[in-house]
């Protein structure tokens, strides 16, 4: 049962003060039995009051109010935890299709997550679908395939895609990060009409080749009848075991922003998010990155006074 020490900074700056900064914070660990929390600690600038609460996916989520003048916002979280996960995998490869649609029939969630998106390039998903689902497949199998094909067929860049990419586009590029292979694999899970969910976290391999090892990262659960959610990364084609952290779920990358919110004022901003992971045996990996965000301009007319610009930890999940 390894135990990893992680920090999370994320900074805003602004070129000039700003105020009311309203924000919401995902940045805890899910509570699961796969993992536990042996100490948290989270630092935000002027120390304002964290409301705490679950969101609707289950999410342990903070809001908080920064209502004075400033030129910066650091939210740093101190997070020491322990993954009880086995390192052996007990996924049940025998459950069909049958099974899961009584399942997902008595569930209103799992019917929400088994519905693909709208998109232009369905036919591609319907075509990719086909290729990996044979009657008298388990879930469990198909599940793995579809990871597979992703990972096979789709390469692994960095910088071409962004927060806004669609699937529609992923489908052109044949390439991006973890982020929008999670996307990928969602909409062709679901067109399937197995529920699948994206999860927002970290990955913890330790030098042993995986993509994205100390950096934040994201991957699918898909649910497993007879099981329940199963972790499967498509940027790695393995299924998840201890070496991946679990920090939220929804249906889209939307629902696991590590910070989102909003602010009064004009400024430029700038958005900045350093994250280091130490292991048990001392070593530490560190990243940063800088992420370009759009703000409107200094010269630029106000309609108000005052303007609520958002700004998002909308940085990609680039691992």
């Amino acid at each position: 049962m390894p135990i990893f020490k992680i920090h999370h900074i994320t900074k805003y700056e602004y070129d000039r003060p700003v105020k009311e900064s309203f924000n919401e914070i995902k940045i805890y660990p899910f509570i699961c039995a796969e993992q536990e929390t042996l100490s948290h600690e989270i630092v935000i600038s002027n120390h304002p009051e964290v409301f705490v609460f679950t969101d609707y996916w289950g999410n342990k989520t903070g809001s908080f109010n920064l209502l004075p003048l400033h030129r910066k916002l650091t939210i740093e979280s101190k997070l020491l935890i322990r993954t009880t996960a086995t390192s052996e995998l007990q996924i049940n490869f025998q459950t069909g299709f049958l099974q899961l649609a009584d399942e997902v029939n008595n569930q209103l969630q799992l019917l929400e997550l088994s519905i693909p998106d709208n998109i232009i390039q369905q036919t591609a998903i319907n075509e990719i679908a086909a290729t990996i689902c044979s009657e008298g497949d388990s879930v469990a199998t198909v599940t793995e395939r579809c990871a597979a094909h992703i990972f096979t067929c789709f390469s692994y860049i960095k910088g071409i895609t962004n927060i806004e990419t669609t699937v529609d586009e992923i489908l052109e590029h044949r390439s991006g990060v973890c982020q929008d292979f999670a996307h990928l694999m969602l909409q062709i899970l679901r067109t399937l009409h197995i529920p699948s969910r994206y999860v927002s976290g970290y990955i913890c391999p330790n030098k042993n080749g995986l993509r994205g090892e100390g950096a934040t990262h994201a991957w699918v659960e898909a649910y497993i009848p007879g099981y329940g959610w199963a972790g499967i990364d498509p940027t790695n084609n393995i299924w998840v075991t201890n070496n991946h952290l679990k920090l939220s779920v929804g249906k889209h990358f939307a629902d696991c922003t590590p910070a989102k919110g909003t602010f009064k004022g004009l400024a430029r901003q700038k958005l900045s998010v350093y994250v280091s992971i130490g292991y048990e045996d001392g070593h530490v990996f560190e990243e940063v990155n800088n992420v370009q965000m759009d703000s409107l301009s200094a010269k630029e007319p106000a309609p108000i006074s005052s303007i609520d610009i958002d700004h998002q930890q909308q940085q990609q999940q680039q691992q």
